[in-house]
């Protein structure tokens, strides 16, 4: 495909459905994290966070692809599956993955120990969910403490 002005500025949901790669059962990735949303994760006032994320009917990706917690710390994630397939979820968490088994129309709690900052990222492994675009992340904000930092020179900070 040739690179010109107007596929360089065509929107990227349209890019993707002309280019076929937001359907399913396709051989390629079904969607990439940059095509989904991104929301915050709300905080209690004990500290704790709490979010929702779903699989939409026959769309394949999870929403929001991208889930940010203000802070390292709990999340009691809410996990739908409004999908008419079997799909999964495993999820980072300190010391152990949590895994939630999703069958269609149906939702599940989970809560993670996310005590880091960095990028976490969450899947449904089975039935190559991942290739078809069943991959997310979430982003922990923060620095990280002291006592877990490199031993290095100071690094520039944007």
């Amino acid at each position: 495909m040739e690179i010109t002005e107007e596929n360089i500025t065509e929107e990227r949901s349209a890019m993707l459905s002309r280019l076929g790669l937001d359907v399913q059962n396709k051989g390629t990735m079904g969607r990439i994290l940059a095509t989904g949303s991104i929301a915050e994760a709300t905080e209690r006032p004990d500290g704790t966070m709490e979010a929702t994320i779903r699989i939409n009917e026959d769309e394949i990706c999870w929403e929001p692809a991208i889930l940010v917690l203000p802070h390292g710390g709990e999340l009691d994630l809410t996990v739908i599956n409004d999908d008419t397939n079997t799909h999964s979820c495993l999820l980072p968490s300190n010391g152990d993955q949590k895994f939630l088994w999703l069958v269609n129309h149906s939702r599940g709690r989970a809560t993670l120990t996310l005590d880091g900052p960095g990028y976490y990222w969450y899947s449904s492994p089975g039935g190559n969910d991942e290739g078809r675009g069943l991959t997310a992340a979430i982003v922990v904000r923060g620095e990280v403490p002291p006592e877990a930092r490199l031993d290095r020179p100071d690094q520039p900070r944007p």
